[in-house]
């Protein structure tokens, strides 16, 4: 048989041959090692892998102190949105809620603000009826509007703050704006207002200067909780929220436990799976709910915010 002799199979004969050959293999396996360096550290450098805040840069401005002209501009009517409660409670859209009997409690707060669709028909023992205001997604404008006998009528003092996008809220054609306008011809008393472009801006400013994150680069998506957590802060002196389980929640669940992710939904999806699922994913974008958590919980001192049903002391 023949055999192959020479640098093709790693074999070299005595002198300098062998010690040139490493040293090229070397070279070239640290320029490799370098670029796998600066390319990870580019590339995860906007993705989620929170263990705490690290991230976070200076204390932004305090949310007490921000301006709320042209923050919220009113889709119906010439109004400015009330500015002031003393107690607020966020009744959340959490399944911890169920069961709780927690109604009498939430009428009797002062003002009372719930989320997107989430319905008190049926479920008023547990979460009340009053609803002072309603923080509405974009993406929920819809399923709220075709429901009016649920969410206008029956609360007809509510007021609604819809946030979005501009492309969502303000684009030429099927603008949601318009849709929301058309509605409140139906319905006069309807009083409704939207998160303006400048403000939007301010949200995302925040999120970074909390998290040490760009929202966009980072494919973040902010939560209706985000939004609606600063608003509450921003509209009231005290703030109760009910039914938000803590950051470290889903890492301590004992795991045959199922939650459902909204109390309106016993078939939907798990609470656990849907934050935890969208915490770490890096493909598309993705609420980071887990992180806003932590947020929270640092702000809890800071702006007299507290909570229950699970208590997060």
């Amino acid at each position: 048989t023949m055999r192959l002799r020479g640098p093709l199979l790693g074999h070299c004969g005595p002198g300098t041959c062998c010690r040139e050959q490493r040293s090229a293999v070397f070279v070239v396996l640290f320029a490799l090692i370098t670029i796998l360096i600066l390319y990870s550290s580019n590339s995860a450098n906007e993705v989620f892998h929170y263990g705490s805040l690290r991230g976070r840069s200076r204390r932004p401005v305090n949310l007490k102190k921000w301006s709320f002209s042209n923050a919220y501009f009113p889709i119906l009517g010439n109004k400015t949105l009330p500015s002031r409660c003393n107690q607020c409670v966020i009744v959340t859209s959490s399944s911890h809620l169920l069961g709780t009997k927690l109604g009498p409690e939430i009428e009797r707060a002062e003002c009372t603000i719930r989320m997107n669709d989430a319905p008190t028909t049926g479920y008023s023992a547990d979460v009340g009826n009053k609803t002072t205001f309603r923080v509405v997604a974009h993406s929920s404008v819809f399923r709220v509007l075709r429901k009016p006998q649920e969410f206008v009528n029956r609360t007809p003092e509510t007021v609604f703050i819809f946030w979005g996008p501009p492309n969502k809220m303000q684009k030429p054609q099927g603008s949601l704006l318009r849709v929301i306008q058309r509605a409140g011809l139906a319905f006069p008393n309807m009083e409704a207002y939207a998160v303006s472009q400048a403000r939007m801006q301010q949200f995302d400013d925040l999120f970074r200067g909390e998290t040490g994150k760009d929202r966009e680069k980072s494919h973040s998506w902010l939560s209706t909780g985000w939004f609606t957590m600063v608003i509450a802060v921003e509209l009231c002196d005290h703030v109760h929220v009910y039914g938000m389980v803590p950051p470290d929640y889903c890492s301590q669940r004992p795991r045959l436990q199922r939650m459902p992710y909204h109390y309106y939904e016993p078939k939907g999806p798990d609470e656990c799976v849907t934050y935890i699922q969208n915490e770490h994913s890096r493909k598309g974008n993705h609420h980071r709910f887990i992180t806003e958590k932590r947020v929270f919980s640092s702000w809890a001192q800071l702006y007299g915010i507290t909570f229950s049903h699970p208590s997060w002391t």
